[in-house]
């Protein structure tokens, strides 16, 4: 499922306490997607990494109860005490089967021990897939049957939305719409240093906006998503280095120059959906009438996932009417 998916299905499971394992490759940002989720259903969020626990922190520290005279567990201060809230064990399938036993009574019964999760907490896990050559240990059947299993697809789209609403720059945003597969891009055979992600690309965003010199940040970016896509973004880059600026597009849609290439429609293109308001849309779209369709379309579908608003202007309805076949 892509993430935008995820997102409206995994809080109905909350709902109804359902456990989920999320299963995606490393870095396609499944950690970010359950922040987002708590954040949409005004849940508190306890990321637990199981990778790094014991049994025992799970369980709990054993004491002595002086009083009953016997022996007692502490729970640890991650596990909820009152509240509503969702308590996320990533990285479960890198834990050693001990602890994803201990974690089993937890997700089974919502009980360890002597601690009980409180009603408005729901648990929700996820882990890395075996062949994306992970250090990952088999979940036994009997707790694997307990989750609702989800494959974590990546979407460009979806990507390119939180790209925006996060501040990627738009020669990256471009970049990734001209070459999507490089959005990810792993091969688990040669099993790279650096290799493309969603992550990675967040990491290059702020080598981008830091000002090396055009050397040192082709290096960066070299060990932040590897050799093969670092060149192709360079290359990128001086393609369109000489684009008209979108001021200049709203000051003269008629006269600014159209790019020619590819690379340079889809950075013109991309530069302009953040931009686009309902009072300056009508601007906007004359300029990218002068492009091909399809660039019109990648740029009018990016424009209203951003602002839904933008679909009750003449503008949009009067390129909606001209172009009804592509939206079908």
């Amino acid at each position: 499922m892509k993430p935008s998916a995820l997102r409206t299905a995994i809080p109905k499971l909350i709902a109804k306490k359902r456990p989920a394992f999320l299963w995606g490759a490393p870095g396609v940002g499944k950690s970010d997607l359950m922040a987002l989720v708590a954040e949409d259903n005004k849940l508190e969020l306890r990321d637990v990494r199981l990778s790094l626990l014991d049994p025992i922190d799970l369980k709990g520290f054993p004491t002595i109860d002086t009083v009953k005279k016997q022996m007692k567990w502490l729970p640890a201060d991650f596990l909820p005490k009152n509240g509503k809230g969702l308590l996320f064990l990533d990285e479960m399938n890198q834990a050693p089967q001990s602890v994803q036993g201990a974690a089993y009574q937890l997700i089974l019964n919502r009980r360890i021990g002597e601690y009980k999760l409180p009603d408005g907490w729901s648990v929700m896990a996820a882990g890395n897939r075996a062949g994306d050559r992970s250090i990952v240990h088999t979940m036994p059947s009997a707790l694997a049957n307990r989750f609702v299993h989800l494959d974590y697809d990546i979407d460009v789209d979806d990507w390119s939305l939180w790209a925006m609403a996060n501040k990627i720059h738009d020669d990256l945003r471009a970049f990734i719409k001209f070459r999507p597969n490089l959005l990810h891009s792993f091969d688990p055979l040669t099993n790279p240093r650096a290799f493309p992600s969603p992550r990675s690309w967040a990491f290059v965003n702020d080598i981008y906006k830091d000002g090396y010199s055009d050397d040192d940040q082709l290096e960066l970016i070299k060990g932040t998503v590897g050799e093969g896509a670092a060149a192709e973004f360079s290359g990128f880059v001086r393609l369109i280095k000489d684009l008209p600026q979108v001021d200049q597009v709203l000051i003269d849609p008629d006269g600014t120059k159209v790019p020619e290439s590819p690379a340079g429609m889809y950075a013109m293109v991309t530069a302009l959906d953040s931009k686009a308001t309902t009072n300056n849309l009508a601007r906007i779209m004359k300029y990218t009438d002068r492009l091909p369709v399809e660039f019109q379309t990648v740029f009018v579908r990016s424009a209203i996932q951003r602002d839904s608003s933008l679909t009750g202007t003449k503008a949009y309805m009067n390129w909606g009417i001209k172009n009804q076949a592509v939206l079908l």
